[in-house]
């Protein structure tokens, strides 16, 4: 049987490839001051593939494992699963910064794609039976739907790159569909699962009406606000209305999440850390919130598109603040890993002085002010603590097991 030692250093070996992330984007930042020798476009795909697929992917098909799925006699078949994952994330960090979208990345991005529909099906045919009336099973479950809808665009990138090339829109709204599915479909929903789980441990139900009316809310929502992933193609007027229907139904399904779970949070008796990351969460997730409402009207969709730092500011607030933030609350909470208060702080000043800089710069070309003075040096020095914040957690949890 599979014990939580091993958990943790599977959640452990996830740490490890955010940590090769944040210094390979640490190594982006100084491109332009040290005119370093490397390709920035195929480092860029190693960064992003490292991060969500290594760390993200990783930590939280763990954790879902980890709650959900009969131990006994599915754990070889796991470990298997598990390692041939592993193998695929090591291909592409050895192909991608060196050869871009090249064979070999090619056939190791493809692997994993394949791989994660065996976890998805492994999942669904282990899940331990008591759960299966769970809300947080059915969370569960459509973030893994999610996770397969998001690589059509993936497989559809092959057909478009031969066809129409990657001039064309489609190629840009192929990347666009499979990260919208991946960030707010399968990661979101899947933090939303492992929360409900956390709740139900502790014996805690939320009414079957209201989780319902959540559960359509935040569906509808996900699938609406695609179209925001595609307003940079100035689309028809229609696209705009789903864009902004579907950001406001998202911000009505969470605020009535929040509703249903506000008065039982003190019945989970969470340390004081565990705390602070939960509120982190939901500052950072009614921002991103906010920010999608903001960019559906015409004028700031395009502002979005024109001035690429509001874009990556918004994607880094996702996934540093909203995903790892949130995965960093649930391996601490099941002590697959500790998450010791100083790393922490390294990590989190480091993620905020870099969005402020990246939304500032942004904000600074829109409105036409003057550019910070040093401003790459200061980015870079921004940049630099959340590597070094991650290299303690992980040098922490090392010693502690």
């Amino acid at each position: 049987m599979m014990n939580k030692k091993r958990y943790g250093k599977q959640v452990r070996l996830g740490l490890l490839y955010f940590c090769l992330a944040a210094l390979l984007g640490l190594l982006l930042r100084s491109f332009p001051l040290f005119g370093f020798q490397f390709n920035y476009r195929y480092v860029v795909h190693a960064h992003s593939h490292v991060a969500l697929l290594g760390w993200v992917y990783v930590g939280l098909t763990t954790l879902l494992h980890y709650c959900f799925v009969k131990k006994k006699g599915s754990s070889v078949a796991y470990q298997r699963i598990f390692w041939c994952t592993q193998g695929t994330l090591i291909g592409m960090l050895l192909t991608f910064p060196f050869t871009g979208y090249a064979l070999f990345s090619i056939i190791f991005s493809t692997l994993f794609l394949i791989v994660s529909y065996v976890y998805v099906y492994h999942f669904w045919k282990n899940i331990k039976p008591k759960f299966n009336q769970s809300k947080a099973l059915r969370c569960a479950k459509a973030a893994l739907l999610y996770l397969v809808i998001s690589s059509i665009g993936p497989w559809a990138l092959g057909a478009i790159m031969n066809t129409l090339g990657p001039q064309s829109i489609w190629y840009r709204s192929a990347i666009y569909f499979y990260l919208h599915f991946q960030y707010n479909g399968w990661m979101v929903l899947a933090l939303v699962a492992l929360f409900l789980f956390v709740l139900e441990q502790k014996g805690i139900e939320l009414p079957q009406k209201g989780f319902t009316q959540f559960f359509r809310m935040v569906n509808w929502g996900i699938v609406l606000t695609f179209a925001l992933s595609v307003l940079w193609t100035e689309p028809p007027m229609g696209l705009y209305v789903a864009a902004g229907l579907g950001a406001l139904v998202q911000c009505y399904a969470f605020v009535q999440l929040g509703i249903l779970v506000k008065n039982k949070i003190h019945l989970l008796s969470l340390s004081k850390l565990q705390i602070s990351l939960m509120r982190i969460v939901v500052i950072l997730g009614l921002i991103k919130m906010s920010l999608q409402l903001l960019t559906a009207p015409p004028y700031f969709a395009r502002l979005a598109t024109i001035y690429m730092d509001l874009t990556i500011g918004y994607l880094h607030l996702t996934f540093l603040g909203v995903i790892s933030i949130g995965l960093f609350f649930f391996v601490d909470y099941y002590g697959l890993m500790r998450i010791a208060q100083r790393p922490f702080v390294w990590y989190f000043s480091g993620f905020v002085l870099s969005e402020l800089l990246i939304f500032y710069r942004g904000i600074a070309a829109w409105m036409q002010w003057e550019p910070l003075g040093n401003y790459m040096v200061i980015l870079i020095l921004a940049s630099m603590l959340m590597p070094i914040g991650l290299i303690l957690m992980l040098s922490k949890n090392r010693f502690h097991h």
